[in-house]
């Protein structure tokens, strides 16, 4: 399905420019690297900022911190009135942000902004940061609550999160050793968790005229649902894959999908070769492809297309670690290979939408 205009929805078209956003972080780079002290051990763009404590200690204390929203997912919230998802959302992705740098979360602080306070909503919306924070043994040790009338139109409501874990300096991930040869597991994600939902709603709100509680067959259940499930938090399998150094480099898979994601837990001259034939796609993703016609390249880095988290690991480990994995519903999904970026082969199962 097209919109009046004929043409193919993008991202972009959407309202969410990737590129341009890459374009800014570049010059984020430079100025935060001016601001650089001696503790800092990462460059802008990992998916955690490491700091050491103890610069001069290989095994001493590294704190690793990450930051991030929920995104437009929290128009769909507000459009079923149910805000009770949405924090565990924002906790979840930030834990995932830090266990991919080899870290356990210590402590969350939460940012809640709104035109006019609503406590109903904000108590909802704090519920479930304090239920994602007590299910990854995280303290949620305080946050900001801001009331800016006229800022926010009625109803509407931002919420960000800010996490910081800590490692081992000498178990940091990526490791030193990743290259080609690794093999690649996947974590299978939760749905869209929180990223792209800017082309989501565009699709099931307008191209498809859905509402939140309009039920879909090829679905299961109601768009709402479909649209509010969960972000999965991977700490609970990962972690003792940490624990037993098993795990050479990991990716989260969020904005970016795996195209821009993987490459950054990758060393310059590694690349990835990624099986499209190894697993099917949730329905959701097939259903949004068809419905506005999404070119391949573009779903692919504005989805996960039902990938959380994808793991690096020696190739010989592959099949024990899948095998710790198998409630996970984890699966091999490719290798790492000489070169640079990520190389899709194989053919994708063509299920219906």
């Amino acid at each position: 399905m097209r919109d009046a205009t004929g043409g193919e929805w993008t991202y972009a078209r959407a309202g969410v420019d990737i590129d341009a956003q890459d374009r800014a972080l570049a010059e984020v780079k430079r100025l935060a690297r001016g601001t650089f002290t001696g503790g800092v051990l990462t460059e802008i763009g990992s998916f955690g900022g490491c700091f050491a404590l103890d610069p001069g200690n290989p095994a001493g204390t590294v704190l690793v911190a990450s930051v991030d929203g929920v995104g437009t997912k929290l128009k769909v919230a507000q459009l079923a009135g149910q805000h009770g998802t949405v924090g565990e959302d924002l906790v979840n992705h930030c834990v995932n942000d830090i266990l991919v740098q080899g870290a356990r979360p210590l402590f969350f602080l939460d940012y809640v902004a709104t035109g006019v306070l609503d406590p109903a909503v904000v108590v909802e919306v704090v519920r479930g940061i304090a239920r994602g924070c007590t299910r990854n043994g995280c303290a949620l040790l305080g946050g900001e609550t801001a009331e800016m009338p006229g800022f926010y139109a009625p109803g509407e409501y931002d919420v960000a999160g800010f996490i910081v874990g800590s490692c081992r300096r000498d178990r940091l991930l990526p490791r030193a050793d990743v290259g080609p040869g690794d093999a690649l597991l996947a974590l299978p994600s939760n749905g869209l968790h929180t990223n792209g939902y800017s082309l989501a709603r565009k699709v099931f709100f307008e191209l498809l005229g859905l509402s939140v509680g309009d039920f879909r067959q090829e679905l299961g259940w109601t768009v709402g649902e479909e649209l509010l499930r969960v972000h999965r938090s991977y700490l609970g399998c990962v972690g003792p894959l940490l624990e037993a150094g098993l795990v050479k480099a990991a990716a989260h898979i969020t904005g970016g999908g795996i195209p821009d994601n993987l490459p950054r837990c990758l060393p310059p001259g590694t690349g990835a070769e990624i099986d499209l034939a190894s697993w099917v796609e949730p329905p959701v993703f097939r259903l949004i492809r068809a419905a506005a016609q999404v070119p391949e390249a573009d779903m692919r880095r504005t989805f996960n297309l039902g990938v959380g988290m994808i793991l690096v690991v020696e190739e010989a480990l592959a099949a024990s670690v899948l095998e710790r994995l198998a409630s996970e519903g984890a699966w091999l999904i490719g290798r790492c290979v000489a070169g640079e970026g990520v190389h899709f082969v194989g053919e994708r199962e063509r299920g219906g939408a």
